[in-house]
């Protein structure tokens, strides 16, 4: 149940990075707009969460989260470019930012909260 927990965490941490920007840019388009911004990085998670095999050790810094972050910002944008969305450098550095800040600070929160 704790991959399943870590999963949802990190899928709701990365709903929170696309409100947040889509907000921030004040982006109309409602749930379909969502949707689509969303996508690519969702994508992005779910080929990190596979390829880390995050069940195994979910709240693990490394290499867990390194590879789910990494992963989620290198497919999330190379799909972005694919789709023709946009992907200017700003916009790489804050997803590396915001992205890193938050898949790893939850799992750094879990090890200081709850040490093994």
């Amino acid at each position: 149940m704790r991959g399943c927990a870590a999963a949802i965490a990190d899928v709701a941490l990365v709903l929170a990075f696309v409100i947040i920007g889509r907000a921030s840019h004040h982006a109309s388009g409602g749930f379909a707009g969502l949707v689509s911004t969303a996508w690519p990085f969702l994508a992005g998670l779910a080929v990190g969460e596979l390829a880390a095999r995050s069940w195994r050790r979910p709240a693990a810094i490394a290499p867990t989260g390194v590879v789910v972050w990494l992963s989620t910002v290198a497919v999330g944008m190379t799909l972005r470019v694919i789709a023709g969305q946009g992907t200017a450098v700003v916009f790489i550095g804050v997803a590396l930012g915001f992205l890193g800040l938050f898949l790893l600070g939850w799992r750094v929160a879990a090890r200081v909260l709850f040490p093994q």
